[in-house]
């Protein structure tokens, strides 16, 4: 999320009661997780396992819980909780608007679009020229849709990421992770009945251009999928996953987050993808394997009860 006017990292260091570590010359230019991160934003650690990699990010101040050292020309937030602080961030310059009417005054719609009954428009969208929306959907703030996109019936585009820091020393033990991200949507794409596609928690989840999907698809919170995919039915997408370009998933396809699905890759149905695959190759199984060779080794599971039998009756 970029801010409206960039900000002094010591109003930000105030704000949040944070000590300031580092150049306290910086203006801060949005918001964003460490996967995501650009010159100007603000970011945050609470791990240390995770401490060098957001110093050494594009990630220009940094919101941390331990004094270290500060890499040249970068700030350090330091404070015992930097989840609260940059959950508080976020609700203080995204903050929620409640809905005062089925279509805000504030969303953009393009010539020739067409409006279904019950469709929900949400605070600042933009929707392009030439896109149907069906009934019953959902469009949450922010979100921006291209041209010449069809929604199906039910569906809800924006909602929050599914993103919790857990507390285990309470009894509500799961805190939310603010979503201040978008959901951008490509010209020519096409998405079916019931499915779901979360914004990111700071960034953007985005749907390729001209990339079709069918109905009861979820896409979680960040995931960027490229052009002219195809998925089928019952497919399900792990947060921040990246799917390349001429992708196709087959019905009830299991994605895992924080992986890449090459271009031109295709997945056979009921299959599992727990690590990253190779483009240009056909796979199947849970976990995913080479289709051929997963079809090998089905074969022969098949025969072991007749290879059994032949080894006892000897």
């Amino acid at each position: 999320m970029k801010f409206k006017e960039p900000l002094a990292v010591t109003e930000i260091a105030a704000f949040i009661g944070a000590e300031l570590v580092g150049n306290d010359q910086l203006m801060a230019s949005g918001i964003n997780e460490i996967h995501k991160v650009e010159p100007g934003d603000i970011s945050f650690v609470d791990f240390e396992k995770y401490y060098n990699a957001c110093l050494q990010s594009a990630a220009t101040i940094i919101i941390i819980n331990k004094k270290v050292d500060c890499p040249p020309g970068k700030a350090l937030l330091v404070l015992p909780d930097p989840f609260s602080a940059y959950v508080k961030l976020v609700k203080r310059f995204r903050p929620f608007e409640p809905a005062t009417k089925p279509i805000s005054d504030s969303a953009v719609i393009g010539e020739g679009t067409i409006l279904q009954p019950n469709v929900f428009i949400g605070n600042h969208v933009t929707i392009g020229t030439n896109c149907i929306i069906h009934p019953n959907v959902t469009i949450y703030d922010h979100t921006v849709i291209g041209n010449n996109v069809i929604i199906h019936a039910g569906t809800v585009i924006g909602a929050d990421a599914f993103y919790f820091k857990k507390r285990a020393d309470r009894e509500v033990m799961y805190d939310k992770m603010e979503s201040c991200g978008r959901v951008i949507i490509e010209d020519d794409v096409e998405i079916g009945a019931g499915c779901t596609i979360d914004k990111g928690v700071s960034g953007d989840t985005i749907i390729g251009r001209g990339t079709k999907f069918d109905n009861m698809i979820h896409i979680g919170h960040g995931t960027v999928i490229g052009r002219n995919c195809l998925f089928a039915a019952q497919v399900g997408i792990g947060g921040k996953a990246h799917i390349e370009d001429n992708v196709i998933l087959w019905g009830q396809v299991g994605v895992s987050k924080d992986l890449v699905i090459g271009k031109g890759a295709v997945v056979l149905a009921q299959s599992g993808v727990p690590a990253s695959l190779e483009g240009g190759k056909v796979y199947f199984g849970s976990p995913v394997q080479d289709a051929r060779e997963k079809m090998k080794e089905l074969s022969w599971i098949k025969r072991i009860p007749e290879i059994w039998q032949k080894l006892n009756s000897k």
